[in-house]
């Protein structure tokens, strides 16, 4: 299954042990995980400001991410309805790369549920949905 990791997903994946590193490992292992420069470089930022990680780190971290996953640029059509107007380019490179799942901790996000057919789960729905949970 193609999956995009929203930033949040990513950040917490580095930075603490728990549900978002596994579920990532299990992307990385398990299915095709599709990334944009956009998704890169704001993830780089988010790490080297609001959680402290070294410049060095989070380099690396995205140059993982370029080289694990399928790097999609961001179409000029975008998506409308998207209550954030920051997330709308991280959806429309999802929708772009064919993504089946957006995965997000983010709220907003998770209450519109899809996309243009991309659906919109929190890390604990996508584990359960990957791992026939209920």
């Amino acid at each position: 299954m193609k999956v995009f990791l929203d930033t949040n997903v990513l950040a917490s994946a580095l930075a603490t042990r728990g549900l978002c590193a596994d579920l990532f490992e299990s992307v990385l292992a398990e299915h095709e995980l599709i990334v944009s420069q956009l998704l890169l470089t704001e993830l780089k930022r988010i790490l080297t400001g609001k959680l402290r990680i070294t410049q060095e780190v989070a380099r690396e971290f995205a140059t993982l991410l370029a080289a694990e996953g399928t790097t999609v640029a961001t179409p000029a059509s975008l998506p409308s309805g998207i209550p954030d107007p920051d997330d709308t380019p991280l959806i429309a490179a999802a929708l772009t790369g064919g993504a089946e799942c957006f995965v997000t901790g983010d709220k907003a996000l998770l209450v519109l549920g899809a996309v243009e057919g991309l659906a919109i789960v929190s890390p604990r729905q996508f584990w359960e949905r990957t791992r026939n949970i209920r």
